[in-house]
């Protein structure tokens, strides 16, 4: 996966612990959002956009363009930070023929039928069984709010 160097799962998407402390800190070039609805959704793509550092160029997509365009080595010489919005949608990706083999998990907001596992990550049953899903495939996922925060291991809270 030539260009991507982080791969996290925020509902949030691009917001301001992205823009400021992940693109610095890794010294991303590109933020990608690899959601079918976000892609579809011109208002929140334009929304994310305006978010993003001016420096950083975003790619916000589809998880077929985003499997197309990384194995094709679209990304190869840049700084890449892949974003989902849920477990599922790595798991899309991974099935689809992405080397996903780590991983970490910011924010997943409360919403109904979640419960909490850490500060800030709240999860259903079908997102559990997705992590499972990758856990089980090899991946290693960390859940890290921030880059100086100490790594937890996902499968430690589930």
């Amino acid at each position: 996966m030539k260009g991507i160097v982080h791969i996290r799962i925020d509902d949030r998407l691009i917001h301001g612990q992205v823009a400021a402390f992940w693109t610095n800190s890794l010294g991303i070039t590109r933020i990608m959002v690899a959601n079918d609805e976000v892609a579809a959704d011109e208002m929140q793509k334009s929304l994310l956009r305006m978010v993003a550092p001016a420096s950083v160029r975003t790619s916000i997509i589809n998880k077929e363009t985003a499997v197309k365009n990384i194995s094709a080595g679209k990304y190869e010489g840049q700084r890449v930070l892949l974003i989902a919005k849920n477990p599922k949608d790595v798991w899309e990706l991974k099935e689809a023929g992405l080397d996903i083999k780590e991983m970490n998990v910011g924010n997943m907001a409360s919403r109904e039928g979640t419960r909490s596992i850490k500060r800030s990550v709240n999860v259903t049953d079908e997102d559990v069984e997705y992590f499972n899903k990758l856990l089980n495939a090899g991946v290693d996922i960390n859940a890290i709010m921030v880059p100086d925060d100490k790594p937890c291991k996902l499968k430690d809270l589930l």
